[in-house]
Formats: structure tokens, sequence, C-alpha cells
């Protein structure tokens, strides 16, 4: 959510630096809006002023035994009463509609994000390692999957449909070893407090982290059928199942007030991810390079506004670290303003090289919200020195940021590729091999 007050400061400033994430962005509607609730809050705390007044009137003038003034004012002060009622509901209105457009406004992007309306014009700011050379024609994960028996698709769309994977024997295996790979390596290595969360959060969780309302149909919502047989009553709190943990680790210190000292706060998370991404796909993106449900390490970070673009930096390197132990070539991208999540200032996305389609696919996206989720979620911290020249420190909204520390998927399909040899078996990278129990996959 953004400050109300920036866009009364600079409308226009505003509405330009949103129009390179939206050229379809107006803030017209939402000054409008503004001005009218702020000219009924201004109407009504008169009128109750006003009533305020004449009531202190009123038992003075009864204390005198003048009954009969005291009866007028009684009388009209019914009539601003109602008219008082009258306003409020207008008031009500007036605020939810500015909420609600409000809440469909994208985050500012930062200065240094590249601006442009075509996604693929993202900035590639460094690669790293050697993309492999192979004196033999390499096989694709779903060649190498089949001949090793790693995965059951065809069993999966008997069960689930299309889109969704199922791992089987060592591809299994790997999977599991890449999770806890790189899961403890957060822990051990970077002092992530490990959580494992919930799957499923209520609606007004999506809201915080920024998916609602403006894209609930990417999500997978819990039959409302289901929620009526619940004890929730509040429609508004149905539950749906995480797209990514960032949605649900945004929330823990939701409505909280940390104090400065507390901070950074540092979670690392495991979740199997759900996201309906409706849509045709090619024949390079089948099996598990887009999937409906996919697995995922996940790194989040709770920190001060002016440290945040020093813990992206660290974020950035954290996930980096993963693809490094693992001897991945992979490339280092910054997104154009185009291609931003809503609720993102600025992203780094982590691409790797899947050589058969001699082609970069993401598999991290590490983002500053800056204070965007913040507002939404109300997440303050209250800063160790009076903030405004004061003795005592008002709090403030902190910065909060995320990243994938990896997505296991595309990781696995260039994992595979990358690492396969002619006779088709699969070395195990070192770092992997002692959760996977084994060097070789053959």
């Amino acid at each position: 959510m953004l400050d109300i007050e920036k866009i009364r400061e600079n409308p226009e400033g505003i509405e330009e630096r949103l129009r390179t994430r939206d050229p379809d962005v107006e803030i017209g509607k939402i000054l409008e809006l503004d001005e009218k609730r702020r000219s009924l809050i201004k109407e009504v705390e008169e009128l109750r002023h006003e009533r305020n007044e004449e009531s202190e009137k009123i038992g003075k003038l009864k204390a005198e035994g003048k009954d009969d003034e005291a009866e007028a004012i009684i009388d009209r002060m019914g009539s601003v009463a109602d008219e008082i009622d009258e306003l409020e509901e207008d008031l009500e209105a007036v605020e939810s509609s500015l909420e609600e457009k409000m809440a469909r406004l994208p985050n500012l992007p930062h200065e240094s994000v590249p601006v442009s309306d075509v996604e693929e014009d993202k900035e590639v700011i460094a690669e790293y390692g050697e993309k492999p050379s192979f004196d033999f024609e390499p096989r694709n994960h779903l060649e190498l999957g089949e001949e090793l028996n790693l995965f059951k698709f065809d069993r999966a769309a008997k069960i689930s449909g299309a889109r969704f994977p199922f791992y089987y024997g060592d591809g299994a295996l790997l999977e599991m070893a890449l999770i806890q790979f790189m899961y403890f390596f957060q822990v051990q290595q970077n002092e992530y407090t490990p959580v494992f969360p919930p799957y499923l959060a209520k609606g007004s969780s999506y809201f915080t982290s920024g998916q609602l309302p403006k894209f609930e149909d990417d999500l997978y919502r819990i039959d409302d059928r289901a929620n009526e047989k619940s004890d929730r009553k509040d429609k508004d709190e149905t539950l749906y199942l995480n797209p990514t943990a960032e949605s649900i680790l945004v929330n823990y210190y939701k409505d909280d007030i940390l104090e400065a000292g507390q901070l950074p706060k540092k979670l690392v998370a495991f979740t199997t991810c759900f996201r309906r991404e409706a849509g045709s796909y090619g024949e390079e993106e089948r099996g598990l390079i887009r999937t409906h449900q996919f697995n995922k390490v996940e790194l989040f970070r709770f920190v001060e506004p002016e440290n945040s673009y020093r813990h992206f930096e660290e974020l950035t390197h954290d996930a980096e670290a993963i693809l490094q132990e693992l001897g991945m070539h992979y490339r280092k991208v910054a997104l154009p303003t185009c291609d931003l999540a809503q609720q993102a200032s600025k992203t780094i996305d982590l691409e790797v090289w899947i050589p058969t389609q001699e082609k970069y696919y993401e598999v991290s996206s590490i983002s500053n919200c800056e204070d965007f989720q913040a507002r939404r979620g109300s997440i303050r911290y209250r800063p160790e020195s009076g903030n405004n020249g004061s003795n005592e420190s008002k709090p403030e909204f902190l910065h909060t940021l995320n990243g994938s520390g990896l997505a296991t998927s595309r990781l696995l399909v260039s994992l595979l590729e990358n690492n396969q040899r002619p006779d088709g078996s699969i070395e195990v990278p070192e770092a992997l091999a002692k959760y996977a129990g084994k060097e070789v996959i053959q």
C-alpha cells in the first residue's frame, strides 16, 4: 500500500513512476475520493463537537428549570444525530472505495530499476561459472527422467490433472536432498531462523502480501462450501493455498510493533507452493519447467528502512551461494518496471542455464518491497532514538524483503541436464551428495 500523503504531495510524479509499471494507472479518482473523505471527516467532527457543546447546555438549562429551551435543543440535536449517521454512511462508502483503489496500486519502482514495458528488457548484471560443453548430444530432463525412472508425470496427471509433478525413486531422493541442503545451508551458514509455516492462509494475509485483491485468479481457493461447514464465519477469511512462503512469512509480525534492537529478523522456510497460472504453454515448458505445484526454500527479512538495500544485497548473495555451492552456471538480472510483482520496488532474478533449450530460466526472485507490505499489514518498529526531535520514538513502518533460496523444480532440471554423462548417468554435486546418499544417479 502506498502512502496517501506522498500521493497528495506529488500526484503527477507518482503517477508518472507508476505508469512505467502499468500504463493504465490513474490516481485522479483516488485524489477525489481522498478529498471527499477528508471533507466528510471534517463535517462529522464539527457536528459531533456541536452536539457535545449543546449537550452540556441541556444539563444546565434543566438545572435552571428552563425545560422548554432544553427540549428545543434536544429536538435539534436529534436532527444533528440523523445527519451524522448519514454522513458516516457516506464516509464508510468513500473509505471503502478509496481502500479498494489504493489496494490495486503497485509499489513505486526504485530509481535503479530499468524502465521498460517489455518483459524481455531485463538488465543482465553478471554471469557466473562456465556454460557446460558436451562431446555428445545431451538429453533433456524428460528423457533423463524416463531412462533413470525419476518422474511419473502420467501418474500425476491421472491423480491431479496436468502440470502436477510426481517425483519417483532417485528423482524424489534428489528433490528432498535439494530441499535439505538449501534449508540447512541458510540456517548454519547465514544464521537464518528456521521455520516451517502453514500451507494455508486467510484472505487477509494475502492482502498484506499483495496477492489480494488484484490477483485472486492466480490463487487456489478452498471451496466456500467447506468454509460454511467450518467454524469460520467471516467469508473474508476464506483460506487459500500459498503461492509462495513470502505470503505466509510477511504476516508473522502483522499488527506488531518491534523494537529497533530486535531487527533484522531473518527467517528461512520450506513450503510446497501452488499456483494456478492459467494459460497455454509451449513444448519447451513441459515437465518440471512450469507446474502448478512446486517446492521452494524461502528467505525473508524484516529490516529498518535505512538498511534495506544493504540487506537486499546480502539476501541476493545468500541465494546465489546455493548455486555456487552446487557449481551451477547462472546469471543475475534486474527486472524491468513492467515485470515487477505488485508489492516489489526492485527485483533481482537468478537464472540457471538449461543446455537442451539453450535458454536461461528463473530459479530465484529477490525483492525489496520497502514499506509496501508493512503498511498493508501494520508492521512497525520503534526507532532507538526519538524521531522528529522528540524524546520518545514514534513507531514507523519497517521494510520487508524476500527471496527464493531456491525453487527446486527448474533447479533440478538444470542440475540433471548440466551434470549428465555420456552413459546417461547423473553426477551428483558434492554439496548435495551427502543429503542424497550417493554420488551418481544411474
